[in-house]
């Protein structure tokens, strides 16, 4: 920014030099022009009134000193003709080529004629050196006139003139130096706070919630300052705000946790006491207690989840899901149903600490929950391979997770509310308590990917989990880095996908 200023600065200080300064030169250099063809014309007129009388009263020796002197004194040269052209005095010595070629110049031809007006023009003479010629009737009684030419050199003028140029180039130097000491002042002045500003809400969109654009607020222009001091404001009030909504989460689901277990302890005491019609209004009861102590835990894990604090690190997805597998298998087949491992492999990614385990835990157990006895979910690895044409070289590649139920499934708007907080599927049947599926789209922001649901193929949900890999050969990746991604929106689509290949675990059959 500080460049951009200092440029545009100097932009406008050389615009205003050039149309002060280029004028100035261009009437110096004409009026110094302008008075050396006046200088001509006087020489000439002078010498034609002296020559008549030197010419008419016989004088010659006395008109060639005097032309002598004359072209001494301006520099130049001084020639004087007769009526028929031929030379009366010269200022210095001159061939018959010379005579001739200077007769027939049009200043003189002009003079020979006695026309009032002066022939005045620029020529060039022996040498190549620009001249300024000026030619003046010689009266010889009524109608016979002589001629005086006269030469002036104009390398002085010119001398003068370039003189001038440099002297305004050097004056516009000085303006622009000064200009652009001054202006690096005014740039540095008024980008300071603005970049400052710019990398504080940088730090701040990262999440980190205790930045402060301290010199923004005592440099820089007045409404800049301003900016700077509402941004602090803004800052603050923010932390502020989410510090109370993580310590209110935390400590009311600290609090709602032993009352609750000691509400389900009461429960599971009163069912000897309670008579068979009531039995099912206590069965309610626990599982609505059972609900109530889920939601109490999912809150907890989100308060948990602080975004400024996460760090990526590379996890085997292969290893955690066989243990998931392993994990679950025995509570899907108390269910009646089965849990099995696809048979390809997704190898290493980016991920949090810990939170593969729960976003599979999470979508294990939803699966569990829509499945009926007899149906199968399918826990999947996959990697798909980048495009090999047209693909960008630095373009994050991702390692997929695919938990695939034989339920019922959801509509495109139930699958559109479905990570929203405290939101549940209607019809649902059974306790949940509607954080489960927001807990894992987070988890999976904070490693930087993301979660979507789409149609199996045979009408569940595919529950598609992606992770930035790890690269395999040294190829392009992402870095461990913080969770910045937490504030992504998945990306959800509605496509069916293709039922992948898979082998039953622990010997179980699809």
């Amino acid at each position: 920014m500080t460049r951009r200023l200092l440029l545009g600065y100097l932009t406008v200080a050389l615009l205003v030099l050039l149309c002060l300064e280029v004028p100035l030169g261009i009437v110096y250099g004409r009026a110094e022009q302008q008075r050396a063809t006046r200088a001509a014309e006087d020489e000439a007129e002078s010498l034609a009134a002296y020559a008549a009388v030197s010419l008419e009263s016989g004088r010659t020796s006395a008109l060639e000193d005097r032309v002598a002197h004359c072209a001494e004194r301006i520099g130049g040269e001084v020639v004087v003709f007769d009526a028929s052209g031929g030379p009366v005095a010269s200022s210095r010595p001159l061939t018959a080529d010379q005579v001739r070629d200077l007769a027939g110049t049009r200043e003189v031809r002009s003079a020979l004629r006695g026309r009032a007006a002066i022939d005045v023009r620029t020529a060039l003479v022996g040498g190549g050196a620009r001249v300024l010629a000026a030619a003046a009737p010689v009266p010889f009684g009524s109608s016979r006139y002589g001629a005086v030419r006269v030469t002036l050199p104009t390398d002085a003028v010119r001398q003068r003139v370039h003189g001038v140029w440099l002297t305004l180039a050097a004056v516009g130097l000085v303006a622009l130096t000064a200009v652009a000491g001054v202006a690096f002042w005014l740039a540095r002045w008024t980008s300071r706070p603005v970049l400052e500003l710019e990398r504080a809400t940088a730090r701040l969109a990262e999440g980190n919630l205790s930045v402060r654009a301290t010199l923004a607020t005592s440099t820089g222009p007045p409404e800049v300052r301003r900016l700077a001091v509402t941004f602090n404001e803004t800052a603050a009030r923010l932390e502020h705000l989410l510090a109370s909504q993580r310590a209110f989460a935390g400590e009311a689901s600290h609090q709602l946790k032993t009352p609750l277990a000691a509400l389900r302890l009461r429960l599971d005491n009163l069912e000897p006491d309670v008579a068979p019609s009531a039995r099912g209004g206590l069965t309610a009861a626990v599982t609505e207690t059972d609900r109530l102590a889920r939601m109490v835990e999912g809150l907890l894990a989100m308060a948990r989840l602080d975004e400024k604090a996460v760090t990526r690190v590379p996890v085997d997805l292969d290893r955690i899901a066989a243990e998931r597998v392993q994990t679950w298998s025995p509570v899907y087949e108390a269910r009646g149903c089965r849990l099995a491992l696809g048979v390809e492999h997704s190898g290493q990614a980016f991920a949090v600490p810990g939170a593969v385990e729960q976003i599979l835990d999470n979508l294990l157990s939803n699966a569990l929950r829509v499945s009926g006895p007899g149906s199968v979910v399918l826990l999947d690895r996959r990697r798909p391979q980048p495009p090999r044409r047209g693909h960008r070289e630095h373009r994050t590649h991702y390692a997929e997770l695919h938990v695939i139920d034989e339920g019922p499934g959801m509509t495109a708007e139930q699958r559109e509310h479905a990570f929203d907080r405290f939101w549940r599927a209607p019809g649902s049947t059974e306790g949940g308590s509607g954080l489960g599926l927001a807990l894992v789209q987070r988890l999976a922001a904070a490693g930087g990917g993301h979660v979507v649901l789409e149609t199996a193929a045979r009408g569940g949900i595919d529950a598609v989990v992606r992770l930035p890999a790890v690269p395999s050969h040294g190829g392009p990746g992402p870095a461990p880095g913080r969770g910045d991604a937490l504030r992504q929106r998945p990306t959800r689509r509605t496509a069916p996908v293709p039922r992948p290949r898979f082998k039953p675990h622990n010997g179980a059959r699809p």
